[in-house]
């Protein structure tokens, strides 16, 4: 095992990450922004390092300054968390020149992963389904055949993309040509590669993605699926375990597409593997693979009882999953809810300031993975979640009913925040029947709200 791990990250992955290390008995170095120095996850690590000044780019994203504490405070292992550096193939080969144990994937299969055109590639070599689509788009010409070829919609995507950021919906050839030249700017600035391909859009699908554990002797095993459905502009808000919309024999075939997949490219660390799945057809197809924790994780963690952080860490060290495909075993339904800093009634402009008290939920099947604190300060330089709530229960009404008064509990004061949103979602009866799919938010929920306004 490890003697030391630095966590490149801030806010509740680095606090979540501590805790997985501490029951490890591993010994852990947080790094810290100028604005983040009285922040959790600084006062519970070990050691604590300032990388720079509030800037992403000086701070979280330097990483000369992150290999040096890392090297300095005699650190042998370094967990990215999520977002960030999390899914940099340069980072992964900086850490591995520097005799660091970079916890994921391989610099080879991130650099792979991370092209989204490559990797559906992969993945139909691998003779896994994939949406009709094209290359990298070189010229304008080549978007407008392959649209009129395919028939609207048409989904424009960033090669490198991430986050809901790149991706444009378009309807027809107007909106295509205008599309383009957003989605590239827009790809450009968020990951500094502009480069677009088109794909065949699937109007009111599911977004199902499967959790994975693979460890360097090719061993893979699924964890299960995640719905991830409902979403606001291609970011996930709810998602939940298992997913209403697969059965048995379906959760067969797609999780033996995703472990056969990251069998295909030598993948070995915990990842996902995201799928569109047709209501109509019934027919699911390869969207693309993260190949890092997840936001979402908890919800598989509350119904394995697997925790992945642990997992994740023990693979990079080396050691072989202890689990078989047949002895995971999913228990009950877990729902998540992501609590942003955020105005709903404000085209959920982000909300900042000071913290003037805080009640967090709890009671049985609760869990609350948060950084804040009664009198933190939200800054404007950073990602506005502020936690998740996870609920667990025998069964769906069960953990539905538990959010219901999760959301109720939870009180965060001097800021606004979504919890009245994620209300009116868990409240929906198209959400109760478990009728949901990636433009809910968008055809029902406003809906619902501009009648009732």
């Amino acid at each position: 095992m490890f003697n030391k791990i630095l966590i490149a990250n801030r806010g509740e992955i680095a606090l979540r990450v501590i805790r997985a290390c501490k029951e490890l008995d591993i010994p852990v170095v947080a790094i810290y922004s100028t604005v983040d120095r009285d922040s959790i996850h600084v006062k519970l690590a070990d050691e604590s390092v300032c990388v720079g000044p509030a800037h992403v780019s000086e701070s979280y994203l330097n990483i000369p300054h992150i290999i040096s504490a890392a090297i300095l405070s005699g650190c042998d292992a370094l967990h990215p968390g999520y977002g960030f550096l999390a899914e940099s193939a340069e980072f992964a080969e900086i850490c591995e020149s520097h005799d660091l144990t970079f916890i994921g994937p391989s610099a080879p299969v991130i650099r792979l992963m991370g092209d989204k055109v490559k990797a559906k590639e992969a993945m139909k070599k691998a003779k896994i389904p994939v949406l009709d689509g094209t290359g990298i788009i070189k010229k304008e010409d080549e978007a407008v055949y392959f649209a009129r070829e395919s028939g609207y919609p048409i989904l424009i995507k960033a090669v490198a993309g991430g986050g809901g950021k790149g991706i444009r919906v378009v309807k027809n050839e107007e909106e295509l040509k205008r599309g383009i030249e957003h989605a590239a700017s827009e790809a450009k600035a968020s990951f500094g590669d502009g480069r677009l391909y088109l794909e065949k859009y699937i109007q009111d699908a599911r977004h199902i993605e499967f959790q994975i554990l693979a460890d360097r002797y090719g061993n893979v095993v699924h964890l299960g699926e995640r719905d991830c459905s409902v979403q606001r502009r291609n970011q996930k808000l709810v998602e939940e375990s298992p997913s209403q919309a697969v059965s048995r024999a379906l959760r067969n075939r797609m999780g033996e597409s995703a472990v056969r997949g990251c069998q295909a490219v030598g993948y070995n660390s915990v990842g996902t593997v995201e799928f569109l799945l047709d209501r109509e057809t019934g027919d699911f197809y390869f969207m693309e693979m993260n190949t890092r924790i997840q936001v979402e994780h908890p919800v598989t963690e509350m119904v394995t009882g697997i925790d992945l952080v642990k997992e994740q860490i023990k693979i990079a060290a080396g050691n072989k999953i202890g689990y078989k495909q047949d002895e995971i075993q999913i228990r009950g339904h877990a729902i998540e809810c992501r609590i942003n800093a955020e105005d709903p009634g404000n085209n959920f402009s982000p909300c900042l300031g000071v913290v003037n008290g805080l009640h967090i939920p709890g009671g049985n099947g609760i869990r609350v993975d948060t950084h804040i604190y009664d009198g933190c300060e939200i800054s404007p330089y950073y990602d506005s979640l502020l936690g998740k709530i996870i609920t667990w229960g025998e069964n769906r009404d069960e953990a539905i009913k538990r959010m219901k008064r999760s959301l109720d509990e939870f009180w965060v004061g001097g800021i606004k925040t979504n919890v009245p949103f994620h209300k009116k979602i868990i409240n929906n009866a198209f959400f109760l029947q478990g009728e949901i799919h990636t433009r809910f938010v968008e055809t029902q929920l406003f809906l619902e709200l501009k009648l009732s306004s």
